[in-house]
């Protein structure tokens, strides 16, 4: 059919348009994009559809999933260096019994010895009689909120690319975030604040922003890395000497050259993004300072958070700033905890330091969630990058193991005091219903209301999805 169009025939716009005819027409759509953008805002015009093809503006705007959603929002509590579950959350009784004994189980990363029991005595909470471990006492208590996933598996060994998969789908950097997808998918309830936000671990994540990347989509679904302390982001407050009206002058003066240059440029995507990041920021000014004032959070609501507690002061402050964020309409917060949980020389060391810096914060963020009618509507989910081996290595270590491990989730959609899926019988290797990281985010995104094989986005002659050609929802943990 495009034989009959003298365009295609003759390769040519000059032939059917002047110079000064074609670039009024392509002006247009600059035009365009600013009335479509500010219809959506004054909420009379739809939002985009989630699935098949990127916005011809990147938006933040909230939009409607494929179905009804269970969630609103998530906060997801990344426990970087990947906690051991047979030490936390899966006891086995067979370890026990089988302390000492030597296996043809090889570490990772050198010095492998026998098995090794949990140094960490057991005790059975709330109706369902999870297992838990005694130094997270204050987590156990939620136990009947939550959903235990205990046959996860992952690809690699390694930190990084274990992380990136974890966020991403995929062992490699460069793909968009379960975050990022998200907010691709279903904008943001504050367009005053990022839709994606993450609280990082002071030490400095391993490998860096591709961790909260969005990758090939469009850079207004990046997470944007906040501090629990102090200016909430780099660079975010005005110069001493610059009043707002003047910042407000210079962003209208810039709108007006890059009016010019969209004129010529109508499909220039990432430059359009450019100019909401602009924007956003100005407008980040007041209500990311007001966001992280955890000094308007009364005493009482600081120790439910461990915030008075040095040990637990870091990461309760990050979870009651994921609860401030979430409860402004933020759509998806990641909270790293500090340190690593890689405990190759003494997990009992690395374990009990961590467990006392998370324990009251997790348990305090969801009462908090809890009282606020926020449960209902956020979905919490806690785990690291993997697992680790039941031998021992270095005398009193675990090391690394991507062949089992656990998540939970709480909140929002979930069947609390639920477990599922098994390792075998000393907690190595997943056997049982395994779940797949791709399994994991089928997941997450079906309790937001979003199919994850229509949630798409087309990019070098192909259409991607986080949950790449793979991905189950497990429905048994769904309410």
């Amino acid at each position: 059919m495009f034989k009959t169009s003298p365009l295609f025939n003759c390769g040519r716009v000059a032939d059917l348009l002047s110079r000064r005819e074609w670039l009024c027409r392509a002006g247009g759509g600059a035009g365009m994009i600013g009335l479509a953008n500010l219809l959506a805002e004054e909420k009379l015009l739809a939002g985009p559809p989630i699935e098949g093809a990127s916005d011809p503006v990147p938006s933040l705007l909230p939009r409607q999933g494929h179905f009804p959603a269970k969630a609103k929002s998530v906060i997801w509590l990344f426990m970087e260096g990947a906690p051991s579950a047979v030490d936390m959350f899966d006891r086995k009784p067979e370890l026990d019994k089988r302390d000492g004994e030597t296996t043809d189980i090889q570490a990772f990363f050198g010095n492998p010895g026998p098995l090794m029991k949990s140094p960490f005595s057991f005790q059975q909470y709330g109706e369902c009689g999870q297992w838990v471990c005694d130094k997270y006492t204050n987590v156990a208590k939620h136990v009947d909120k939550m959903a235990f996933i205990k046959s996860c598996y992952s690809e690699s060994n390694d930190h990084v690319p274990a992380i990136y998969q974890i966020n991403s789908g995929l062992p490699r950097p460069g793909f968009p975030t379960a975050g990022a997808w998200v907010t691709y998918g279903l904008g943001s309830e504050n367009q005053d604040l990022p839709g994606y936000v993450v609280m990082g671990n002071t030490q400095g994540a391993k490998g860096g922003p591709h961790n909260w990347g969005a990758g090939f989509l469009p850079s207004t679904f990046q997470g944007t890395l906040f501090r629990s302390q102090g200016t909430p982001v780099l660079n975010l407050n005005r110069q001493p000497k610059v009043t707002r009206q003047d910042q407000r002058a210079q962003l209208d003066l810039m709108a007006k050259l890059n009016d010019e240059h969209m004129r010529r440029h109508t499909r220039d995507v990432e430059f359009a993004d450019r100019m909401q990041s602009f924007e956003l920021a100005f407008r980040m000014q007041k209500e990311a300072t007001e966001v992280v004032d955890l000094a308007r959070e009364t005493q009482d609501m600081h120790k439910l958070y461990g915030i008075d507690n040095p040990a637990s002061k870091s990461f309760g402050s990050k979870c009651l700033m994921a609860r401030r964020l979430v409860e402004s309409g933020v759509r998806f917060v990641q909270v790293y905890s500090d340190g690593e949980w890689d405990a190759h020389s003494n997990l009992e060391k690395n374990h009990k330091e961590h467990c006392a810096a998370t324990d009251v914060p997790v348990a305090g963020l969801l009462s908090d969630l809890e009282a606020r009618g926020l449960l209902d509507s956020t979905l919490v989910i806690w785990g690291g990058e993997f697992g680790r081996m039941p031998i021992s290595q270095n005398g009193k270590g675990r090391d690394h193991n991507p062949k089992g491990f656990l998540q939970w989730m709480a909140g929002a959609g979930i069947k609390g005091g639920t477990s599922y899926g098994e390792t075998d019988e000393i907690g190595y290797e997943a056997v049982e219903n395994r779940v797949s990281v791709n399994d994991l985010h089928a997941t997450i995104l079906h309790l937001l209301g979003i199919d994850h094989e229509r949630l798409t986005y087309f990019h070098n002659g192909r259409s991607f999805r986080l949950t790449d050609v793979a991905g189950k929802v497990i429905q048994e943990i769904l309410a």
